[in-house]
């Protein structure tokens, strides 16, 4: 009889959410507007600084209103970071505009500074001055913001924080997603928390966020008919989908807690395996732990590969590092500054099942299929 499958990362309902979701139904609020996705609104703000917010379908979408309101046009050039998912890059494709991406530091797997300043000046001396910088917080961990906000304000250029990994860290005790123009969350399935599908955008700036919405809804012009003056998109987070978020960011922090005794077990179980290594919250960094990965050494006997199917074997989920965007072959022609950090954190990485639904039953399985792995 096959074991149970450990997924990577599933969502995890708390008791309020069908609640919520049930007072939706009652009141008949079903559109893309309702009270229960103002209340999300208000209720990330408060985990948020206080910023203004706008609740949306995805994180993705959150990016591409971010690009827009910073005037990314056709033909400009965007730095993104080389090491995360297609997400992070693909809305600047979707104006036009041209990736340019950087690699990884080895503390946090984050934008390497030094690299992003390289880049800075290689464009400049070619004649092109990026637009803006969208940055990812990934896996949860804090990037070097003091660095990388110095070298983007040395050449006055915007950043997006896609903390779309990152909701419930801290950088020197302010929320991720707070710290730049505009912040990015996402609420898919596997996050932290969920709404089924969304995102959201943030920002200090309460016009901007207006405008975000007003663009989210179909641009559409205060008249009584349909009247449009700009292209507008279908990106508004759904009433019944923000009545889920309510119940879940009731247990945001709880759910931060479990994740990080997750990532704390496998430490501790895992210590004795030389050939596996985690990556250490620097001072004043605060990860959420949204998954939990490992970085098997060079000379290891067993490869990310063998021992992510001999997890599969045993109906464990577990998956490599984000290739780089610059190795995909959509993006092959884009320009790329760094070394190959992020390429050696693809090729010896991986992420274990994190899923605050987890039992201490999966835990010891998993520990156990690791560790047999190594004594094979």
């Amino acid at each position: 009889m096959e074991n149970k499958k450990i997924w990577l990362s599933s969502p995890h309902m708390g008791d309020n959410e069908f609640k919520y979701v049930t007072e939706a139904f009652d009141l008949n609020w079903i559109a893309p507007v309702g009270p229960h996705l103002n209340d999300f609104e208000t209720n990330l703000s408060k985990i948020s600084d206080n910023k203004h917010v706008a609740a949306l379908g995805s994180g993705t979408s959150a990016i591409h209103l971010a690009l827009i309101l910073l005037g990314v046009e056709r033909n400009d050039e965007v730095i993104c970071s080389s090491f995360t998912f297609s997400a992070s890059a693909n809305p600047i494709v979707y104006q036009g505009a041209t990736p340019v991406f950087i690699d990884s530091e080895i503390d946090t797997w984050n934008m390497c500074p030094e690299s992003l300043e390289i880049a800075i000046r290689d464009r400049l001396q070619n004649g092109i001055k990026p637009k803006v910088i969208v940055i990812v917080h990934l896996y949860g961990m804090p990037a070097k913001m003091n660095e990388i906000i110095a070298v983007a304000r040395k050449y006055n250029i915007p950043i997006i924080e896609d903390a779309a990994e990152g909701l419930g860290s801290n950088y020197f005790n302010q929320p991720l997603g707070t710290l730049t123009e505009f912040g990015v969350y996402s609420f898919n399935g596997n996050k932290i928390i969920t709404t089924s599908g969304g995102g959201a955008l943030i920002s200090s700036n309460e016009d901007s966020i207006k405008k975000a919405k007003f663009l989210a809804t179909q641009a559409r012009d205060n008249a009584p008919h349909y009247e449009h003056s700009h292209i507008g998109y279908n990106y508004r987070l759904s009433n019944v989908s923000a009545a889920i978020g309510l119940g879940q960011l009731e247990v945001l922090q709880e759910r931060v807690e479990k994740r990080r005794e997750i990532f704390d077990y496998y430490k501790k179980e895992l210590s004795d395996i030389k050939e596996i290594s985690f990556v250490d919250e620097p001072n004043g960094f605060y990860s959420n732990r949204w998954l939990t990965t490992i970085l098997l050494s060079e000379d290891s006997k067993v490869s990310r590969e063998d021992l992510r199917l001999n997890l599969q074997f045993d109906n464990i989920e577990s998956r490599p590092l984000w290739k780089p965007m610059h190795l995909q072959p959509i993006f092959s022609s884009c320009k790329y500054y760094g070394t190959n950090n992020a390429e050696y954190l693809f090729k010896y990485g991986l992420c274990l099942p994190s899923g605050s639904n987890m039992t201490e039953t999966d835990l010891r399985r998993i520990i156990t299929n690791i560790k047999r792995s190594f004594e094979k």
